[in-house]
């Protein structure tokens, strides 16, 4: 595959699709989807994923592609759209299970609070994930291209993410792309750190 062009294109509200980008965002979180909504973790997302307005929507995610094969994801939105974002259709989608995810969301609310805010003026990535076997490829940069321009066109004035601590890859990787550790959670005070909000003024 290493000749192939890579395309990128909007993701189509799919059940297919859906599951192809359950797979992409619980391996961008590190396994938390899977963690928060049980074994029907990727049903769950992909039926969410076909209906707009929030957080886990079709509507925010880009995929990659190569001779018509999916082999990355980016999935991001501006913070005007993240104050207009509603869970019921993730609860829906988990039926029984959005108990589940309650319980997961009190056991963990201060880290929710965090992640769940997206500043006034940010364009907010999110989630990004390539095919392991395709890392290094170029796919990423193309991907992450594409989350800056995005921010650009919708009047965004600053790119956020957060990436887990632990993940030191990813970490140099937006380094290069210009982006600076702004924050980091819990505070370095305290316990160990978690994970690592970065930005990039646009």
């Amino acid at each position: 595959m290493g000749d192939q062009v890579t395309q990128l294109r909007p993701a189509r509200p799919e059940s297919g699709e859906g599951l192809l980008f359950a797979r992409y965002i619980d391996e961008a979180a590190e396994g938390f989807f899977g963690f928060m909504l049980g074994r029907n973790a990727e049903t769950i997302i992909a039926s969410a994923f076909l209906e707009p307005g929030h957080t886990l929507s079709h509507e925010h995610v880009m995929f990659a592609e190569r001779e018509g094969v999916v082999v990355g994801m980016s999935s991001a939105y501006t913070g005007a759209q993240h104050r207009g974002f509603s869970d019921e259709p993730l609860k829906r989608a988990a039926g029984r299970g959005a108990l589940r995810m309650k319980f997961v969301r009190t056991l963990l609310a201060p880290l929710w609070r965090i992640l769940d805010t997206v500043p006034e003026g940010d364009f907010y990535l999110q989630g990004l994930a390539v095919e392991p076997e395709l890392r290094g490829a170029g796919i990423g940069s193309l991907l992450m291209n594409d989350v800056e321009g995005r921010a650009r066109a919708s009047g965004s004035v600053r790119l956020s993410l957060d990436v887990a601590a632990k993940n030191k890859g990813a970490r140099k990787l937006y380094a290069r792309r210009g982006m600076i550790e702004s924050s980091e959670w819990p505070g370095p005070r305290f316990l160990p750190t978690v994970f690592v909000r970065m930005t990039k003024d646009l």
